[in-house]
């Protein structure tokens, strides 16, 4: 996520809601995607649940009816917060989910509530297991559930290291649910002789494979010997629909890694890394979808750029003493489903 600047010229990040050079209060405006300041009878106000819960730095119109922002209106259900665990839980769920979104909307998506679009909208249920222990994690029908103590530490940890995942992030569970509702909205409509599904299928298979029994198998059986080959992670392989979200959200966890790098400045023209460059077909689309050599190199370029930052950031956190902050290696099966997500992003999204 790219930094700001306040109007005293002071560097302030996307969490933001004061300066602390100057003074002022600020929020995030996500209709022009960046930062301005909140004065008395100005054109913003914050969102309710900043100034009740203190949980959100976005702000809307003054002339808005209602008084959530884009964010936190799409939130279905909350947990109970006369519990101040929950509050500060959920204050965690809220900033990762904002990212997402702020993310999607650079990207040129649009998100409507799915109160205001039954068809195509978007809902969030933040649910506690603990008070509902049959609540699980997902997507269906446009409405993402996420369990609030996933926001706990210690809770998510154990649950990374039961289920033998390299990562496990609040964030990553925003990303890779909104590729479920993503799938649902842009490919479900598809004609069944669309080459866009045809192109989809040769990268992560038949999704009309019975969901229920590859997920039963998966948990059974585990990962095939050498998925890394060609999957993001071993959850990937389970079913299409799966591998689809996890590489998803691999997209966006390297969009906004790239931006923040870019926007920081890290230079990587005096580095020499041992990276060797993905082959040329790795960035070509499937050939049921027209070609384009200049965007094909221009997709590698982009993607080696990410090995190299990647390289960097993880040798930091080591010398840090701190974990591996990408602990992931691109195979080119990976690369080539990446190259597939880059084209649908700016097909869907409608930003170059």
């Amino acid at each position: 996520m790219q930094p700001f600047l306040c109007e005293c010229g002071n560097v302030l990040f996307f969490d933001n809601s004061k300066c602390l050079q100057c003074g002022l209060d600020v929020g995030f405006d996500p209709a022009q995607l960046r930062m301005v300041v909140l004065n008395t009878n100005g054109p913003f106000r914050r969102c309710g649940n900043g100034l009740k819960y203190n949980v959100c730095n976005w702000v809307l119109p003054t002339t808005a009816l209602g008084d959530l922002c884009i964010a936190c209106v799409l939130n279905r259900t909350i947990p109970d917060l006369t519990n101040k665990r929950n509050l500060m839980l959920w204050g965690r769920m809220e900033s990762a989910k904002r990212r997402l979104i702020c993310t999607l909307l650079r990207l040129g998506f649009s998100l409507p509530s799915l109160k205001d679009d039954p068809k195509t909208g978007l809902a969030f249920d933040i649910v506690s297991a603990i008070s509902d222990p049959k609540a699980t994690m997902g997507h269906l029908n446009g409405v993402i559930t996420v369990n609030l103590e996933e926001a706990d530490d210690t809770y998510r940890q154990i649950n990374r290291e039961q289920l033998g995942e390299s990562s496990r992030t609040l964030l990553g569970h925003f990303r890779h649910e909104t590729g479920h509702y993503v799938w649902q909205r842009w490919v479900g409509p598809l004609m069944w002789n669309d080459p866009l599904r045809d192109a989809l299928r040769s990268c992560f298979g038949d999704e009309r494979f019975d969901y229920t029994t590859a997920l039963a198998a998966h948990y059974k059986n585990g990962a095939p010997s050498g998925w890394e080959q060609s999957f993001i992670s071993a959850y990937a392989t389970s079913h299409p629909w799966e591998d689809w979200a996890e590489t998803w959200a691999h997209y966006l966890q390297i969009l906004e890694g790239q931006e923040a790098c870019d926007s920081l400045g890290l230079d990587l023209r005096h580095l020499s890394l041992p990276v060797a460059p993905f082959p040329a077909d790795a960035g070509q689309l499937p050939n049921m979808l027209p070609q384009s050599a200049e965007a094909d190199n221009a997709f590698l370029v982009w993607l080696h750029r990410w090995v190299c930052l990647s390289t960097v950031l993880n040798e930091i956190a080591s010398s840090l003493g701190q974990p591996t902050l990408y602990p992931f290696v691109l195979s080119v099966g990976v690369a080539r489903k990446l190259r597939l997500v880059h084209h649908l992003v700016k097909l869907w999204g409608g930003r170059q």
